[in-house]
């Protein structure tokens, strides 16, 4: 295979699968690593991918990239869906405990799925630092809603800040539900912006029992910012079974996976 036709390959994958290898690569090309490593490098300066350890990943998929709110309700509705109502399911029919509620596209599914089994009755107390997820209950008289104050973050819609994190850090409710941009073993939870990982990491500190939802996409990624670790959280609800070494330090957690 000549130079050009192994870099469209590449190129191909890395645009399919989102990462390749550098070993896998060089087994299945029958050339040796390094030839696969000067392949990489070339393909980094023309701004097809970006090296990481190991391999390269799309030159979109960066620990500091966030995707707009309207772009990333766009995508994996269906998962996000399955995964909001795999969560609510873990919440009995007659729960009448207190909510935190991390701002995130799909935990805003998951708001808009409790928002719609409400019950009559003693309203349930449900405090959030998104903007949208609060909009979203304001409706809902069943519903005791309370918003979190801060700088809201206009790309998540999310407060954020010292105001933020010292409120939380005056509550413990029963189940906080977690969002998150990445999974993964060794690092474990991570988000781009530094001042939303003080308030998950807040929100994981103070919540009696910790759920986190994470579609597929999430799931062994890395974002700049570790704001817990796999141990710190109770669930994982996602819609694609971990695999690997992620499946292994979940395992050692003693996370319990759920699967929509």
């Amino acid at each position: 295979m000549y130079a050009t036709e192994r870099h469209e390959l590449i190129a191909t994958r890395v645009r399919d699968q989102g990462r390749v290898a550098v070993r896998q690569l060089a087994r299945e090309l029958d050339v040796t690593a390094e030839t696969i490593r000067r392949d990489l490098d070339l393909l980094e300066e023309g701004g097809l991918l970006r090296r990481v350890h190991g391999g390269a990943i799309a030159s979109t998929r960066s620990s500091i990239v966030e995707r707009s709110l309207d772009e990333r309700r766009l995508s994996g509705v269906d998962g996000k869906r399955r995964i909001a109502a795999a969560a609510l399911a873990l919440l009995p029919s007659g729960f009448d405990g207190s909510l935190l509620i991390d701002a995130g596209t799909t935990t805003a599914a998951f708001a808009e799925r409790l928002r719609d089994r409400a019950r009559q009755g003693r309203p349930t107390p449900v405090i959030t630092n998104s903007v949208h997820i609060a909009a979203a209950l304001v409706p809902a008289s069943e519903i005791d809603l309370h918003q979190l104050g801060g700088r809201v973050r206009g790309v998540t819609a999310a407060a954020v800040g010292a105001e933020t994190v010292a409120a939380v850090e005056r509550m413990r409710p029963d189940v906080a539900v977690i969002g998150t941009n990445g999974v993964s073993a060794g690092f474990g939870l991570s988000t781009p912006d530094e001042f939303e990982a003080a308030v998950k990491s807040a929100f994981v500190r103070v919540g009696r029992r910790v759920i986190v939802l994470a579609d597929a996409a999430k799931l062994g990624e890395e974002s700049l910012v570790r704001f817990a670790a796999l141990e710190d959280i109770d669930v994982l609800v996602t819609d694609r079974a971990p695999e690997g070494s992620l499946a292994a330090e979940l395992e050692d957690a003693d996370v319990e996976v759920v699967l929509a």
